[in-house]
């Protein structure tokens, strides 16, 4: 039995995009503007958005949290999935790139379901397992353990070990991870790279493999996306 995958070619790829996106306007708009940067490789692909979309709908999540914004694509995947009574909690360091985030938000009628948080996502994370009450700054978001119902993973690399505890406490039995880059350009499997980013997602992907709490699945969609989901408490 093969173990491969079929190889894309840059046909199919766009055989799939025509016979699967649905992209909205304003989306593409944003994906425009952010391939402006000189980071535009940050964005994920409308595939990737699609896929967050339909999974945000298929696990009925009303309360997530982002961990790395950029410039807001995918918040608009999952903000636009949510139920009237959800909410996004969204973390990032960068008030330039989020200050774009922030005018897609509103121009798509979603800021009322989305939190921003600048600053240390550790120590957001930290905050919001510890706190007896809703924090300030997301007054009625989620909070302590077990409270949150789907993670997106997509920032500093080096740090995703150190997330993963954080993220496994605040999750709910059942909710999902999601976490994004898992194959970093192929660099994961070739043991000449051993780049502070390389090592992190490689131990990332070894502690999820390794922990009886969880069940996985690593698709090989865009730049490699684990499934991760919190097992039922028996």
């Amino acid at each position: 039995m093969s173990r491969k995958n079929i190889s894309l070619t840059e046909n199919l790829e766009d055989y799939i995009f025509r016979n699967s996106v649905r992209e909205p306007d304003s989306f593409l708009k944003l994906r425009e503007e952010t391939g402006k940067l000189a980071q535009a490789n940050m964005q994920i692909s409308p595939e990737e958005g699609q896929f967050l979309n339909i999974l945000t709908k298929i696990s009925g999540a009303k309360r997530i949290i982002e961990i790395g914004t950029f410039t807001g694509y995918s918040s608009l995947c999952f903000a636009s999935a949510l139920p009237e009574d959800g909410k996004i909690l969204c973390c990032d360091i960068s008030e330039e790139w989020t200050n774009i985030a922030r005018k897609y938000w509103k121009d798509n009628g979603l800021e009322n379901k989305i939190f921003l948080k600048l600053g240390s996502a550790l120590e957001t994370l930290q905050v919001l397992l510890d706190s007896k009450s809703a924090p300030a700054w997301a007054s009625d978001f989620a909070f302590g353990p077990s409270s949150i119902d789907l993670f997106f993973l997509d920032a500093d690399k080096e740090n995703y070990p150190n997330y993963y505890p954080l993220i496994l406490k605040l999750i709910k039995p059942g909710g999902l991870l999601i976490a994004d880059n898992v194959l970093w350009d192929g660099s994961v499997a070739d043991p000449s790279h051993q780049e502070p980013s390389t090592i992190g997602i490689r131990k990332f992907n070894e502690l999820v493999y390794n922990d009886s709490l969880v069940d996985v699945s690593l698709v090989p969609i865009a730049d490699g996306v684990s499934l991760i989901r919190k097992k039922l408490i028996e």
